[in-house]
């Protein structure tokens, strides 16, 4: 018999809810739980009030509850490194490591990657300071 696994979706968007519908339709899905979730995930699974970027709190949820395995989706956890530390503490993540996930939360370093490896992108230019952008 396969066990009933503990599932913990990190986010609050239609992402997250759209992923949680489908988990839901797993016959090894067993408790669903979304941080912080929204009203529709609330119809698939348990919503729960804590920050997505209070890694904190969502370890010793995930401890406590005994989840399974963790889903980290929206880009502000993940450039937190929520994937790093949920491993540090020996806890199965689902998601790309803050390195990994730069990319992705990080518009200037992604521009900055298109430029340097000639991969089509729009004309861009970074500036730090406010003035020299005028």
């Amino acid at each position: 018999m396969i066990s009933k696994q503990k599932i913990l979706i990190i986010g609050n968007g239609g992402r997250e809810h759209a992923i949680g519908w489908k988990v839901a339709q797993s016959s090894r899905a067993g408790k669903i739980f979304f941080a912080p979730g929204n009203g529709g995930t609330s119809q698939i699974g348990t919503n729960i009030d804590i920050k997505a970027t209070d890694i904190s709190k969502l370890l010793e949820f995930a401890k406590k509850e005994k989840i399974d395995l963790t889903l980290a989706l929206p880009d502000d956890p993940l450039a937190l490194g929520i994937v790093d530390e949920f491993r540090k503490q020996n806890l199965r993540i689902w998601g790309p490591t803050k390195a990994a996930s730069k990319l992705e939360w990080s518009k200037a370093f992604s521009k900055d990657f298109m430029r340097q490896h000639n991969l089509p992108t729009a004309k861009f230019e970074i500036f730090n300071d406010f003035e020299k952008a005028k």
